[in-house]
């Protein structure tokens, strides 16, 4: 299975320790090379990024339906392989489920940073969430499923996705980029493949950041999530589920880097039980 990589590297020599980022639904790797990925390479690490089998330009695009969530998995670790030195596993929404089953059966990972990740008892908390708080939302969420990329207006994205100030024509840029995703994955993240996953057994340390405005996977699930690793959840305010790239993306940055510095100083693994909120600084 030939897989898209996108990889920005520092000027300099890099950090020992590289970074594998890993998009989330109805994406590619393309939503981490907008910012993300030239944020890390400015700084010194080296910064990948993979588009998982039948996303962006990986293969597999006319079996999409047929993959399920262990094919991304598989993906993740051909990836991991590729690598020169065991990287820091970054993921977004799905492509937070993707690294933690990923985590069952190796810990080739330096560290763990969950955004806005879905939590390990899977999507169906999330998705009562916002049944009951968001239900227009999430009847379109579910049409968007269905309907596939067509439904994917910038007034849709903006509501689903992003902060309202985002301009509309980087709204439309990115309902451009918007393609279809395997039903059978999400079904088998509603509990159809569950976590086995025991965090006692992970000795890396874990960042599990999410949105303050975040619709699908707001604060209190995050938060969940954090304590379900032993980690302090990272809350950025002003900001909605797509973090990596809402107007506000440099501060889930910043807060990612500074992470970054400690984990890799000092490897024990992050515990702790208060809620960080980082500012919203540009």
């Amino acid at each position: 299975m030939e897989l898209e990589f996108i990889a920005r590297q520092p000027d300099g020599e890099a950090h020992p320790t590289p970074l594998l980022f890993v998009h989330g639904s109805f994406a590619d790797a393309r939503c981490w090379d907008e910012h993300f990925l030239p944020y890390f390479a400015e700084r010194g690490f080296a910064a990948h990024a993979i588009s998982l089998r039948g996303h962006g330009r990986s293969e597999g695009r006319e079996r999409l339906h047929a993959w399920r969530l262990a094919d991304y998995v598989a993906d993740l670790e051909d990836a991991v392989g590729r690598l020169p030195a065991v990287p820091v596993l970054i993921g977004h929404s799905m492509g937070g489920m993707v690294i933690q089953k990923f985590l069952e059966r190796s810990v080739a990972a330096a560290g763990v940073v969950l955004m806005a990740s879905v939590p390990p008892e899977g999507l169906l908390t999330t998705n009562l969430h916002m049944a009951m708080r968001h239900p227009f939302l999430f009847q379109q969420m579910a049409l968007l499923s269905l309907l596939g990329p067509g439904h994917a207006t910038p007034h849709l994205m903006r509501r689903l996705l992003f902060s309202p100030g985002m301009p509309a024509a980087t709204l439309r840029s990115y309902a451009d980029r918007v393609q279809p995703e395997s039903q059978v994955v999400a079904l088998d993240m509603l509990g159809a493949d569950p976590l086995r996953v025991d965090p006692r057994n992970l000795p890396m340390p874990f960042l599990v950041m999410g949105a303050r405005d975040d619709v699908f996977v707001p604060p209190s699930v995050v938060e969940r999530t954090a304590r379900f690793y032993g980690a302090a959840p990272c809350i950025v305010p002003d900001m909605a589920h797509a973090m990596m790239l809402d107007l506000t993306w440099r501060a889930a940055a910043d807060a990612l880097r500074e992470w970054l510095d400690r984990a890799l100083a000092a490897p024990d693994k992050a515990s702790g039980d208060g809620v960080a909120e980082v500012g919203a600084g540009g």
